[in-house]
């Protein structure tokens, strides 16, 4: 039985799943209010189940918001050393591609990293299964369209799919359906379930790189 949690972009959702089934889930799109909102949710999803149920709590450790990847892996961090339960930690690029694990197709993943670049993954979904096509990445739109021209058919999904999709000028791109869009518990759920378990201690969030007042410090010591 495994807890799945995302906060690492506008988004935030919660999933419990035994196995592949998913037991009770929920999603909200209310803007950057994690901090309020991730721990109300986790305990509406949880009611009826005991923490100690758990085999494992998965997270989006990133990439994505610096503020939101924060508060999810501290959250998760703190459940897991309060009940000793292992953690799983999760690309937020990966558990996007699990929404369409129904289609054979080409996903590219992308949330916005400003500037017209974007945290980016590119995966092969077939017969239900999600193949990495390469690591997770910063890239310019002008990279990314270079790319994807040698593919028959993408879907653009993420938070900085339609960024993306508006931008990117190929034909050969779709814009995700709203619905599937976005990175979810139920995705972090399925990505999970390949993945080793790792202790709260080794629980660390996954940027990319530095964060806009880390690259501002940077630049003014030279």
């Amino acid at each position: 039985m495994i807890l799945s949690v995302d906060s690492s972009a506008v988004t935030a959702s919660v999933a419990l799943a035994d196995g592949d089934k998913i037991i009770k889930s929920e999603f909200i799109n209310a803007g950057l209010t994690h901090s309020e909102t991730l721990l109300p949710m986790i305990k509406r999803v949880m009611n009826g189940y005991d923490f100690s149920r758990l085999d494992a709590i998965a997270i989006t450790a990133g990439p994505g918001s610096f503020t939101g990847v924060r508060i999810g892996v501290a959250t998760v961090k703190g459940l897991a050393f309060d009940a000793d339960i292992p953690c799983i930690s999760v690309s937020t690029l990966e558990a996007i591609a699990y929404n369409f694990t129904d289609k054979d197709t080409i996903v590219c993943a992308v949330m916005d990293a400003r500037r017209m670049q974007f945290y980016n993954a590119l995966f092969k979904v077939k017969g239900g299964k999600v193949i990495r096509l390469c690591d997770d990445r910063a890239i310019s739109i002008d990279d990314l369209r270079e790319e994807l021209k040698e593919y028959d058919h993408v879907i653009i999904a993420g938070d900085g799919a339609e960024l993306c999709h508006n931008n990117i000028g190929i034909d050969n791109v779709t814009l995700a359906d709203e619905k599937i869009r976005y990175q979810n518990g139920v995705g972090v759920s399925k990505s999970a379930l390949n993945k080793e378990k790792i202790s709260a201690a080794a629980l660390m969030p996954v940027y990319l790189r530095m964060s806009q007042a880390e690259r501002e410090l940077k630049l003014k010591k030279g």
